[in-house]
This record gives C-alpha cells, sequence and structure tokens, in this order.
C-alpha cells in the first residue's frame, strides 16, 4: 500500500512538472521585442510632451488639438479643471501665456496601450491675468493609443 502511495505521488508530480515545462516559454524574446516596442513608445510619448509644451507657447492650437485626446482632462495646481476645449481657448485667447519651457526630468512608463508620464519642467507664463513667472512644474499625464496613436487623456499640475 506504501509503496502504491509512492507510486501515485510520483506520478503526480512528473504530471505537473511536464504540464509546467510545457507551459513555459522563454521570456527572452518576448522581453527583448517588449523593451524594444516600449522604447519606441517612450521614445513617441517623449517628442508628445515636447511638442505639447512648444505647441503652447506657439499658441498652437492644431499641435494641441491633435495630441490631447477628446476627453482630455487638466486639472491646474489650484484644483480648477478645464477639459480640451477650455484649455484650448484659454490658450487661443490668452488666458494662458506660455514663453518658455526647460525640461529637468521626464519619466515614462507604458503599459500596452496605456501610458503614464511625469515631466518636471521649468515653464514660464502669465496665465488668468496674474504676471510673467516661472514655476516649476510637475506635470502628471495619462497617455492612451487611441486609433493607433498615443495621445493626452489627463493631466494634473503641481510643483517640485
Amino acid at each position: 500500500m506504501k509503496s502504491l502511495k509512492t507510486i501515485i505521488f510520483v506520478t503526480l508530480l512528473l504530471v505537473q512538472t511536464t504540464i509546467a515545462a510545457a507551459q513555459y516559454t522563454n521570456p527572452m524574446p518576448t522581453a527583448i521585442t517588449n523593451t524594444s516596442a516600449q522604447t519606441d513608445d517612450r521614445q513617441t510619448i517623449e517628442q508628445i510632451y515636447r511638442d505639447m509644451c512648444q505647441a503652447m507657447i506657439d499658441k498652437d492650437t492644431a499641435t494641441l488639438n491633435r495630441i490631447h485626446a477628446d476627453n482630455y482632462v487638466l486639472v491646474h495646481m489650484t484644483g480648477m479643471k478645464q477639459n480640451k476645449q477650455q484649455y484650448l481657448q484659454a490658450i487661443a485667447d490668452g488666458t494662458l501665456n506660455y514663453y518658455n519651457a526647460e525640461h529637468d526630468k521626464i519619466d515614462i512608463t507604458v503599459e500596452g496601450d496605456k501610458a503614464r508620464l511625469t515631466g518636471c519642467s521649468r515653464v514660464t507664463a502669465a496665465v488668468f491675468g496674474g504676471g510673467r513667472h516661472t514655476w516649476k512644474l510637475r506635470l502628471q499625464f495619462s497617455l492612451e493609443r487611441i486609433n493607433g496613436q498615443w495621445q493626452l487623456t489627463h493631466s494634473q499640475a503641481s510643483t517640485y
């Protein structure tokens, strides 16, 4: 009886090992592919951030419209929220005036068709009727790949 239990135990152990081995795939080729794709995505996303900053300075609402998703929401340092149309209008009408942006740090994380970007930039601006000032802004963005293109869907501004 004891040897029958031993045989059953060993057989079950072998079956589990065989199943685990059959399910195992070498992660290295996938990791290399993902790293390459994620590197490309990170470069694209960083360029979107840089393009956004330049478009804000240039009041280029066509570029801003293209890189911001239709459901985009900006949360200002004060907690005030603007949807995409309100944000673009505020740039176009001079409520938000941007003059310069120097980037100290840009961190990007990509997970499939979603990404997060945190940009720490020194931004010179005059906003909401105030005087020209340079802020150390931490801008945290959510992005989504929509119809094959990365777009900004949400951002939260704070200082660093």
